[in-house]
């Protein structure tokens, strides 16, 4: 008779397997010029498209209607008064609905990236073929470039067709690493961030259908302080920071004033680097390519 604790090793060791074929590690990863941390600032531009998806009501919509018209033009007022290049990553449909701000963005030397059709991966695969076709086209007609960045959970497979080269999504480490799909194969540059440093996470009620006495508005202030405190550790270590940030949410006056500060803080020490994630992405590709594809 078998023995089930057996087999519940087994599996943990097949799922052991499969995670080290997927994934491939950075350790000596270092920054260019002798910088000794890479900070990507990045929004994720949905406006108000994941709450038509989930059907939120009217006054959740009009928060995300906020970030169009108001939240993302301070947030590009903020990165260039700090001559930071940020990315933003965008449904396609955006480039319907917001293409000025898009195209000011691109303008003052942000990148646009992927960020799906209207915030979804389909699950059928021409469907899904289709919408990041759309997305890719919409972006290259609005700013007048493809995109080779998404955050998404576009397949690996698909995304390489499409010569992107970089995904932010996965988190397994907290340095750019190398992702691969089940198989081992159509290997993409990651660039992780983590919920820990995501506006949303501290600014929101009744965030992704989530009951208000879930969440808290958190002080600014506070979110400050933990951020501050993850960057610093990284900054030792000669590490790497994503801040993922909504201009429906930290577009707001208190947040873009709390942001302002951070940055400021952060410049006060030597070697900090602020590229887009595509400047990340070919650093990590040019200096620590792949073991294989």
């Amino acid at each position: 008779m078998t023995d089930p604790l057996d087999n519940d090793m087994a599996a943990l060791g097949a799922a052991a397997t499969g995670f080290a074929r997927r994934h491939e590690f950075l350790p000596d990863l270092t920054w260019p010029d002798g910088m000794r941390i890479a900070v990507n600032f990045t929004a994720d531009f949905d406006a108000m498209l994941l709450r038509r998806l989930l059907g939120e009501p009217a006054m959740q919509l009009a928060k995300g209607e906020f970030g169009g018209r108001v939240g993302i033009w301070r947030l590009i007022e903020l990165f260039d008064s700090h001559a930071i290049k940020a990315t933003i990553f965008t449904p396609g449909r955006i480039c319907e609905l917001y293409p000025r701000a898009l195209k000011a963005a691109a303008a003052s030397g942000h990148e646009i990236a992927d960020h799906m059709w209207e915030h979804r991966v389909p699950d059928d695969p021409a469907l899904e073929a289709d919408h990041l076709a759309k997305t890719v086209a919409a972006i290259e007609r609005t700013v007048g470039r493809r995109p080779v960045g998404t955050r998404s959970s576009h397949t690996a497979a698909l995304l390489k067709q499409s010569a992107f080269i970089y995904n932010s999504h996965d988190s397994a480490d907290h340095r750019p690493h190398y992702v691969r799909d089940a198989a081992g194969g159509n290997c993409l540059v990651n660039l992780p961030f983590h919920y820990a440093i995501d506006d949303a996470m501290f600014f929101s009620f009744a965030w992704l259908g989530s009951g208000n006495a879930a969440q808290r508005i958190t002080d600014p202030d506070r979110v400050f302080d933990i951020w501050w405190a993850a960057f610093l550790q990284q900054y030792r270590r000669g590490g790497y920071l994503n801040i993922c940030l909504h201009p429906f949410v930290s577009g707001r006056a208190l947040r873009i004033a709390m942001l302002d500060r951070l940055i400021q803080r952060m410049k006060t020490l030597p070697g900090v680097w602020f590229p887009t994630c595509e400047a990340v992405a070919r650093h990590v590709l040019a200096v620590a390519p792949p073991s294989r594809p």
